[in-house]
């Protein structure tokens, strides 16, 4: 097997496991906490969110910095010290006593994540020019893959033998990863004695800043419409759904739907996206996704609601990869770990103000605005990225690579 396949085989494994890491703890926050001595609803729902959030907002600030490591010293020890680095927090994590030593350890798991991140990188970095799209579709399926995993996995561990033994579990999935990493991730990296570059300095040497931008934007904003829907789901479910008594089951099927049809979609659309152009890509799944959103105000049953979710999976399942394989094109080696660890950020930044979006929205106007508004902000980006691209002939929007 070619060592870039390799490679992207094994990353896969790990972006699932620290994936699943990120989302097991779903399901089951707010019982782990009322375990650890909080009672009050207003409490237990408050540390909730404290607990989840901060993680990613630790994420957000520490992915560049990681980013800047991966440039110096390469990518293998980035994906080392993530999955062995969590490996033992989260596996801590079942023996904290009471909230603040799992917030104190939620905080940790946010600086020492980064593997995904250094993964994008050296498979961006190692694959042909003519396989990237494919291989970093092939990627963000483990992420997706991970995050209906972690939920379910979570369910099943928290009734089957306890909360605690979540922890244990996902941190023994993330042991493996180290390993596996270790013994067969190869990396050709020779590292620089050059001074890092500041952040100015990479700014000014990326052929395309104006694109680059776009990237990040739209990279934030593609996972703020993604979570905008997370917080509401079920109440929204229970609103559609006749027979109350299933609605955790069939709110888990619809949050389902999107992750699988991305599963299925993400490498196909990568392959594609080699074949006519990221751009593309892209900009179709912008606009398609935005359409999508439209309906799902106006359904009269989960199923339906289903149906749509399942279709703005597949629409969604292209922009990532593109949006990777774009930044890729526009990035010299030399510093791409840093400008992927920026758009990680805009990731993590999404996924937290994506929430918070959700619930304001159908707090201060009503669920069904929580489509229409993502539904706005998804076309306007569409908009926006097709002036940046196609109007302004900033990339040369045939299939010539840059």
């Amino acid at each position: 097997m070619e060592i870039w396949k390799r490679n992207l085989y094994v990353c896969w494994f790990g972006v699932l496991a620290t994936s699943a890491g990120l989302s097991q703890l779903t399901p089951i926050l707010p019982l782990y906490i009322e375990q650890l001595g909080v009672h009050s609803l207003p409490e237990i729902e408050q540390w909730s969110g404290i607990t989840y959030g901060i993680t990613f907002i630790c994420m957000a600030i520490f992915s560049p910095l990681w980013g800047r490591a991966a440039d110096k010293y390469g990518r293998k020890p980035m994906l080392l010290r993530a999955s062995l680095g969590m490996a033992i927090i989260i596996s801590a994590m079942a023996f904290v006593q009471n909230i603040y030593q799992l917030v104190g350890l939620r905080l940790l798991q946010g600086t020492i994540s980064g593997f995904y991140s250094g993964a994008i990188t050296l498979v961006a970095t190692q694959t042909p020019k003519e396989r990237a799209g494919w291989a970093l579709g092939t990627l963000s399926t483990g992420a997706v893959a991970g995050m209906l995993l972690g939920p379910l996995l979570g369910g099943y561990l928290a009734m089957a033998l306890g909360i605690r033994s979540n922890f244990i579990a996902i941190g023994i999935l993330l042991l493996i990863a180290f390993f596996a990493s270790l013994l067969f991730v190869q990396e050709q990296f020779i590292p620089s004695d050059k001074p890092a570059l500041s952040f100015g300095e990479i700014w000014r040497r990326l052929p395309q800043p104006q694109i680059m931008v776009a990237m990040f934007v739209t990279t934030l904003v593609m996972q703020l419409g993604l979570m905008s829907i997370q917080p509401i789901i079920t109440v929204y479910i229970s609103q559609l759904s006749e027979n109350t008594t299933q609605v955790a089951l069939i709110s888990g099927m619809v949050f389902s739907a999107s992750g699988l049809a991305s599963i299925i979609a993400a490498p196909r659309l990568g392959k594609l996206s080699d074949r006519i152009g990221p751009q593309k890509v892209m900009i179709v799944a912008l606009t398609a996704a935005a359409l999508l959103f439209i309906p799902q105000a106006m359904v009269d049953s989960p199923w339906q609601l289903m149906g749509l979710r399942f279709l703005l999976g597949i629409a969604t399942a292209g922009l990532l990869p593109s949006i990777n394989s774009l930044v890729k094109q526009l990035t010299p080696d030399e510093f791409a770990g840093r400008v992927f660890g920026y758009n990680q950020s805009a990731q993590f930044i999404g996924s937290f103000g994506g929430a918070i979006f959700g619930g304001g929205v159908a707090a201060w106007f009503g669920i069904q605005y929580v489509f229409f508004f993502t539904s706005a902000l998804l076309m306007l980006n569409a908009i926006w990225v097709y002036k940046m691209v196609y109007v302004s002939k900033a990339i040369d929007c045939s299939q010539t690579q840059i």
